[in-house]
């Protein structure tokens, strides 16, 4: 071995020692505060009230709770995401917010988050191509037979399950 591979052998050794070593020589500057922390916290949990009131709203539309504890539910839902959002306005300044109450910034969030919803539904191509399927089975269905009950397509002359003729 001569004298230049060594030097070639010591410098990568130099440097990588030194690329391994540099995440304990160098302290991370930014500590997070314990305010921070409770911050994100309150975010994730407005978030999730968010999700559960939106899941409520659409499972009460789908007939899945019954009527008389669809308002309780939500009431509670509201109660807990105020409370949460004036837990935030403690901690941190109000930067451009209205003097509105919890409860009506907590709607204004639920509203936004619907539109957000509607909006990329109407961008998601599996979306777009269901909602084109049904139109084309609507457009092609003409009722029903009037014997049997069978479903007609709009070119059907007799129906396919019990041959009467379609009439209209």
């Amino acid at each position: 071995m001569d004298i230049g591979s060594i030097f070639l052998i010591l410098a990568l050794t130099i440097l990588v020692v030194l690329f391994v070593t540099r995440p304990f020589i160098t302290r991370n500057s930014r500590v997070v505060t314990s305010a921070e922390h409770e911050i994100s916290s309150l975010l994730a949990e407005r978030e999730g009230i968010l999700r559960a009131l939106q899941e409520l709203d659409f499972d009460y539309a789908l007939q899945k709770i019954p009527e008389e504890e669809y308002p309780q539910q939500r009431q509670a839902l509201l109660l807990r995401g105020a409370e949460i959002l004036r837990r935030l306005d403690a901690l941190q300044p109000a930067q451009d917010q209205k003097t509105a109450s919890a409860g009506d910034r907590l709607e204004v969030a639920i509203a936004a988050r619907r539109r957000a919803i509607k909006g990329d539904d109407a961008n998601d191509p599996l979306e777009a191509a269901i909602a084109a399927r049904r139109r084309a089975r609507s457009e092609k269905a003409a009722g029903f037979c009037t014997q049997c009950g069978a479903p007609l397509q709009r070119g059907d002359k007799f129906c396919p399950k019990c041959g009467t003729p379609v009439t209209g």
